[in-house]
């Protein structure tokens, strides 16, 4: 397996476990009174638009060829590194 496949297969594994962690967010709060419910809406909705915009970031680097995956591949590592604050933040809020 080549460099690109495997930090490909490896974001798809990440973006996953972190799909998981949002939906369980998600649910406690639905599960939450009402203030509560209000209060963490809005984080939610900013972690799933880190993550669409982490699968975005994923799509465009299937699609690069040659050396462009490696420029991609940069701007990859930063949505990825704020949807992994965002969903760890979250994750310590909810508790």
């Amino acid at each position: 397996m080549d460099t690109k496949e495997a930090y490909k297969n490896k974001l798809k594994a990440q973006l996953a476990e972190w799909e998981a962690q949002i939906n369980l967010l998600d649910a406690k709060t639905k599960n939450a009174a009402a203030d509560v419910q209000v209060k963490y809406a809005q984080e939610l909705d900013q972690l799933r638009h880190q993550q669409r915009k982490a699968a975005d970031k994923l799509t465009e680097l299937e699609h690069a060829s040659g050396e462009a995956w490696q420029e991609i591949k940069v701007s990859a590592d930063q949505v990825w590194d704020e949807l992994k604050s965002g969903v760890t933040r979250a994750m310590s809020k909810f508790k």
